[in-house]
C-alpha cells in the first residue's frame, strides 16, 4: 500500500437488495477504498493483493476457502452483525485472518422492540390502529350510531 493510499476493503455491493447501505458506504469511503465483488471478479489479478479486509454486511459476501485463497494480503473480516454463526471461524483462522463482530450492539434496541411487541399484542394495538384509520364500518358494516350523528362524543367507537 502506497503512502496516503487508503486500505482496500471488499464488499458485496453498494445499495440494492443485498449491498451495503449507501449511508454506511459513504462513511466507509472516508477511511477505506471500497472494492465491490463485481469489480473484484472483473479484475481479480490487479486488485486481489490490495484487499486487506472484507466487510460482511447481512452475511454477504460469503466467506469460503476459494475467496480466502484468492486474497493473499487479507488481515481481517469485519462482520457488521452480532453473530458469527455464518462464518467458519476455524477455516478463517487457518489463513491467519482475524474476525470482528459487534457483540451487544443491538441488545437494548432488541429488548425495546420485544417489549413493544408484547405490549402491542396485549393491548391489541394493531387492530386498534387499523380501526382508527379505516373506521369501524370496515369491520362491522355501516354503524348507524357512528355515521348518522354529528355529535363527536357519540362517534367515538370503543372508548
Amino acid at each position: 500500500m502506497a503512502e496516503g493510499e487508503l486500505p482496500a476493503v471488499l464488499i458485496l455491493d453498494i445499495g440494492g437488495t443485498h449491498g451495503v447501505l449507501e449511508d454506511l458506504a459513504a462513511l466507509l469511503k472516508k477511511h477505506f477504498h471500497l472494492i465491490t465483488m463485481k469489480e473484484f471478479l472483473g479484475n481479480k489479478e490487479e486488485v486481489r493483493k490490495k484487499i486487506q479486509s472484507v466487510f460482511v454486511f447481512e452475511c454477504r459476501p460469503t466467506i469460503d476457502r476459494e475467496l480466502l485463497e484468492s486474497l493473499p494480503n487479507l488481515k481481517v473480516i469485519a462482520n457488521s452483525g452480532v453473530g458469527v454463526d455464518h462464518l467458519d471461524l476455524k477455516m478463517i483462522s487457518s489463513f491467519g485472518v482475524k474476525v470482528t463482530n459487534t457483540p451487544h450492539a443491538v441488545a437494548d434496541p432488541t429488548a425495546d422492540i420485544g417489549m413493544a411487541l408484547m405490549l402491542a399484542s396485549a393491548r391489541r394495538l394493531v387492530e386498534g390502529s387499523v380501526l382508527n384509520f379505516l373506521g369501524p364500518s370496515y369491520f362491522f358494516g355501516t354503524l348507524r350510531f357512528c355515521c348518522e350523528r354529528d355529535d363527536l362524543s357519540e362517534s367515538i367507537f370503543g372508548m
